[in-house]
């Protein structure tokens, strides 16, 4: 499937703009998913240009995953993960020192295509990638996703604050999303959950990671 590098897919936020050459924001510990909300303090004076900047122009920023041994070169440009996702700026707060809280919105995951240097911050000519295939998951999948889950939060201190959503008559791809991204993964452990290219791989992953998570406790079995 094609789609025009500077046009979000078709479905929702399909009328946001994404600009072809975004800011791209990495960090070393923060995964970015579609359709999940993730609030940040922005404190650096070359990220305050960018949210300055990202405010007057595309309302958009490119968050990605900095790679191993990121810390020898971290003002400059250390290496990065070459897909990351887009999150649309939904609110602002100017602080009076300069800073900034921000929230994003996730909107589509991109793959890196150039990265550009000529302001303070990291830009990068960006191409959209949609998730394959279904937008949601078979039946009998989810089952199995939730009883894995409902497993591996018995386990966890976070058990009491997921319950809630599993039991909820939540999206798919917004449950997914959401477990990917709050659940104690390592950040490559996201990244890898990320970078599925269809809901169902994406699911399938997390199983696997979990169930990998559970042997010692006596996992659930998934779906082979």
């Amino acid at each position: 499937m094609s789609i025009d590098p500077g046009r979000a897919p078709s479905g929702e936020d399909a009328e946001f703009h994404v600009p072809e050459h975004i800011p791209i924001f990495p960090l070393p510990n923060v995964v970015f998913f579609p359709k999940t909300y993730l609030p940040l303090h922005i404190f650096e004076p070359r990220y305050r240009e960018m949210i300055t900047d990202a405010v007057a122009g595309g309302q958009c920023v490119g968050m990605v995953l900095l790679k191993e041994g990121w810390e020898d070169d971290y003002y400059g440009h250390p290496p990065i993960f070459d897909m990351g996702c887009v999150g649309r700026l939904v609110s602002v707060q100017p602080l009076p020192d300069g800073r900034f809280n921000i929230l994003l919105q996730g909107l589509h995951r991109f793959e890196i295509c150039e990265q550009l240097y000529d302001k303070s911050y990291r830009q990068a000519r960006v191409r959209l990638k949609p998730n394959e295939g279904a937008v949601s998951l078979e039946p009998a999948i989810r089952t199995v996703l939730v009883r894995l889950l409902d497993s591996y939060l018995s386990t966890s201190d976070e058990g009491r604050q997921w319950k809630g959503l599993l039991r909820q008559a939540t999206d798919d791809e917004v449950l997914v999303n959401s477990l990917a991204s709050y659940l104690d993964l390592t950040p490559v452990e996201k990244q890898f959950l990320m970078e599925a290219d269809s809901l169902h791989q994406r699911a399938r992953r997390l199983n696997d990671l979990l169930e990998f998570k559970l042997q010692d406790h006596g996992g659930v079995k998934g779906w082979g």
